[in-house]
Protein backbone atom coordinates (compact mmCIF):
# COMPACT_ATOMS: atom_id res chain seq x y z
CA UNK A 1 0.00 0.00 0.00
CA UNK A 2 0.87 3.69 -0.08
CA UNK A 3 3.34 5.26 1.97
CA UNK A 4 3.28 9.06 2.72
CA UNK A 5 6.21 11.12 4.13
CA UNK A 6 5.49 14.08 6.25
CA UNK A 7 7.90 17.19 6.49
CA UNK A 8 7.54 18.57 9.35
CA UNK A 9 10.24 21.02 9.32
CA UNK A 10 8.31 24.24 9.48
CA UNK A 11 7.15 23.04 13.03
CA UNK A 12 9.62 20.81 13.99
CA UNK A 13 12.52 18.72 13.94
CA UNK A 14 11.44 15.49 15.07
CA UNK A 15 14.37 13.38 17.10
CA UNK A 16 15.03 9.93 18.10
CA UNK A 17 13.63 10.46 21.26
CA UNK A 18 10.17 12.30 19.86
CA UNK A 19 9.91 9.73 17.53
CA UNK A 20 10.56 6.67 19.61
CA UNK A 21 7.87 8.08 22.04
CA UNK A 22 5.25 8.71 18.95
CA UNK A 23 5.72 5.34 18.01
CA UNK A 24 4.96 3.86 21.69
CA UNK A 25 2.23 6.07 21.67
CA UNK A 26 1.01 4.66 18.48
CA UNK A 27 1.91 0.83 18.01
CA UNK A 28 -0.65 0.23 15.60
CA UNK A 29 1.00 2.48 13.07
CA UNK A 30 4.12 1.51 10.93
CA UNK A 31 6.29 4.44 11.21
CA UNK A 32 9.66 5.15 10.08
CA UNK A 33 12.21 8.35 9.93
CA UNK A 34 14.16 9.74 7.39
CA UNK A 35 17.50 11.09 8.04
CA UNK A 36 16.55 14.68 7.37
CA UNK A 37 13.46 13.99 10.30
CA UNK A 38 10.35 13.39 7.91
CA UNK A 39 7.88 11.34 8.88
CA UNK A 40 7.13 8.53 7.34
CA UNK A 41 3.95 6.89 7.56
CA UNK A 42 3.57 3.05 5.98
CA UNK A 43 0.42 1.45 5.61
CA UNK A 44 -0.21 -2.27 5.91
CA UNK A 45 0.56 -4.59 2.71
CA UNK A 46 -1.54 -6.56 0.79
CA UNK A 47 -2.36 -9.68 0.65
CA UNK A 48 0.11 -10.27 -2.14
CA UNK A 49 3.29 -8.48 -1.50
CA UNK A 50 2.68 -10.22 2.32
CA UNK A 51 2.83 -13.56 1.00
CA UNK A 52 5.48 -12.81 -1.06
CA UNK A 53 7.78 -11.47 1.63
CA UNK A 54 6.62 -14.50 3.94
CA UNK A 55 7.78 -16.81 1.07
CA UNK A 56 11.17 -14.61 1.23
CA UNK A 57 12.07 -14.37 5.20
CA UNK A 58 11.21 -17.91 5.35
CA UNK A 59 14.53 -19.04 3.40
CA UNK A 60 16.60 -16.33 5.19
CA UNK A 61 15.13 -17.86 8.39
CA UNK A 62 15.81 -21.47 7.71
CA UNK A 63 19.14 -20.62 6.40
CA UNK A 64 19.96 -18.63 9.30
CA UNK A 65 18.92 -21.79 11.90
CA UNK A 66 21.48 -23.44 10.18
CA UNK A 67 24.29 -21.61 9.81
CA UNK A 68 23.71 -19.71 13.25
CA UNK A 69 25.75 -16.50 11.72
CA UNK A 70 23.75 -14.04 12.68
CA UNK A 71 20.03 -12.92 13.52
CA UNK A 72 16.84 -12.40 10.85
CA UNK A 73 14.62 -9.83 11.74
CA UNK A 74 11.07 -9.26 9.69
CA UNK A 75 9.56 -5.77 8.28
CA UNK A 76 8.28 -4.96 11.76
CA UNK A 77 11.79 -4.07 12.87
CA UNK A 78 13.28 -0.59 13.14
CA UNK A 79 16.77 0.23 13.09
CA UNK A 80 18.37 3.46 14.23
CA UNK A 81 21.00 3.88 11.40
CA UNK A 82 24.41 5.45 12.36
CA UNK A 83 22.97 8.28 8.89
CA UNK A 84 20.18 9.37 11.63
CA UNK A 85 16.94 7.49 10.00
CA UNK A 86 14.88 4.79 11.28
CA UNK A 87 14.20 2.77 8.92
CA UNK A 88 12.14 -1.08 8.61
CA UNK A 89 13.21 -3.29 5.82
CA UNK A 90 11.39 -6.26 4.66
CA UNK A 91 13.93 -8.80 6.10
CA UNK A 92 17.23 -7.58 7.71
CA UNK A 93 20.19 -9.86 9.02
CA UNK A 94 22.95 -8.93 11.63
CA UNK A 95 26.03 -10.51 11.90
CA UNK A 96 26.00 -12.82 15.49
CA UNK A 97 29.07 -10.37 17.01
CA UNK A 98 27.74 -7.07 16.24
CA UNK A 99 24.23 -8.23 17.50
CA UNK A 100 26.01 -9.80 20.53
CA UNK A 101 27.81 -6.49 21.19
CA UNK A 102 24.09 -4.70 22.02
CA UNK A 103 23.39 -4.28 25.29
CA UNK A 104 20.27 -6.14 26.18
CA UNK A 105 18.06 -2.18 25.99
CA UNK A 106 19.70 -1.36 22.70
CA UNK A 107 18.30 -4.76 21.07
CA UNK A 108 14.73 -4.50 23.17
CA UNK A 109 14.73 -1.13 21.51
CA UNK A 110 15.56 -0.10 18.25
CA UNK A 111 18.95 -1.31 17.31
CA UNK A 112 21.05 1.28 16.73
CA UNK A 113 23.02 -0.08 13.99
CA UNK A 114 22.63 -0.75 10.37
CA UNK A 115 21.66 -4.47 9.13
CA UNK A 116 24.51 -6.24 7.56
CA UNK A 117 21.96 -7.47 4.73
CA UNK A 118 18.58 -6.08 4.01
CA UNK A 119 15.65 -6.37 1.40
CA UNK A 120 12.91 -4.52 0.11
CA UNK A 121 10.48 -5.75 -1.93
CA UNK A 122 8.67 -3.37 -4.12
CA UNK A 123 4.51 -3.44 -3.58
CA UNK A 124 2.21 -2.11 -6.40
CA UNK A 125 1.92 0.56 -4.63
CA UNK A 126 5.46 1.64 -3.58
CA UNK A 127 7.42 4.23 -5.66
CA UNK A 128 10.22 2.94 -6.70
CA UNK A 129 12.54 6.51 -7.03
CA UNK A 130 11.94 6.28 -3.16
CA UNK A 131 12.92 2.98 -1.84
CA UNK A 132 15.69 3.66 -4.57
CA UNK A 133 16.78 6.45 -2.25
CA UNK A 134 15.92 4.15 0.93
CA UNK A 135 18.37 1.81 -0.40
CA UNK A 136 21.38 4.15 -0.89
CA UNK A 137 20.45 5.60 2.87
CA UNK A 138 21.20 2.04 4.15
CA UNK A 139 24.53 1.98 1.87
CA UNK A 140 25.51 5.20 3.52
CA UNK A 141 24.95 3.28 6.70
CA UNK A 142 26.94 0.92 6.35
CA UNK A 143 25.00 -2.36 4.37
CA UNK A 144 27.46 -5.13 3.05
CA UNK A 145 24.43 -6.08 0.69
CA UNK A 146 21.14 -5.03 -0.60
CA UNK A 147 18.17 -6.46 -2.63
CA UNK A 148 15.66 -4.71 -3.87
CA UNK A 149 13.21 -6.76 -5.60
CA UNK A 150 10.92 -5.49 -7.62
CA UNK A 151 8.05 -8.06 -8.79
CA UNK A 152 6.18 -6.18 -11.05
CA UNK A 153 9.43 -5.03 -13.44
CA UNK A 154 10.67 -8.71 -12.56
CA UNK A 155 14.44 -7.13 -11.77
CA UNK A 156 16.48 -7.02 -8.96
CA UNK A 157 18.85 -4.45 -8.00
CA UNK A 158 21.76 -5.71 -6.05
CA UNK A 159 23.58 -2.72 -3.99
CA UNK A 160 27.07 -3.34 -2.66
CA UNK A 161 29.49 -0.57 -0.98
CA UNK A 162 32.06 1.24 -3.69
CA UNK A 163 30.14 -0.81 -6.48
CA UNK A 164 27.23 0.23 -8.84
CA UNK A 165 24.08 -0.86 -8.59
CA UNK A 166 23.96 -4.19 -10.43
CA UNK A 167 20.22 -5.03 -12.28
CA UNK A 168 19.40 -8.53 -12.92
CA UNK A 169 16.46 -9.46 -15.19
CA UNK A 170 14.05 -12.37 -13.88
CA UNK A 171 17.02 -14.40 -11.90
CA UNK A 172 16.47 -17.47 -11.23
CA UNK A 173 18.70 -17.40 -8.06
CA UNK A 174 20.71 -14.88 -6.02
CA UNK A 175 23.45 -15.30 -4.00
CA UNK A 176 23.99 -14.19 -0.77
CA UNK A 177 27.79 -13.81 -1.92
CA UNK A 178 30.45 -13.67 1.25
CA UNK A 179 27.90 -11.40 3.42
CA UNK A 180 25.59 -14.59 3.70
CA UNK A 181 27.97 -17.75 2.57
CA UNK A 182 25.72 -20.54 1.56
CA UNK A 183 22.97 -19.04 1.07
CA UNK A 184 21.30 -19.21 -2.55
CA UNK A 185 17.89 -17.96 -2.56
CA UNK A 186 15.58 -19.17 -5.47
CA UNK A 187 13.23 -16.85 -6.74
CA UNK A 188 11.39 -19.07 -10.08
CA UNK A 189 8.30 -18.59 -8.45
CA UNK A 190 7.97 -14.82 -7.73
CA UNK A 191 8.38 -14.37 -11.75
CA UNK A 192 5.40 -16.80 -12.44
Amino acid sequence: MTAFTIDLSSITTLTEEQFDRLCAANPDIKLERTPSGELVIMSPTGGETGKDNAELISDFVVWNRQTKLGVVFDSSTCFRLPGGGDRSPDIAWVEKSRWEALIPEQQRKFPPLCPDFVVELLSPSDNLHTTRLKMQEYLASGIRLGWLINPQDKQVEIYCPGQPVEILQAPATLSGESVLPGLTLSLDWLWQ
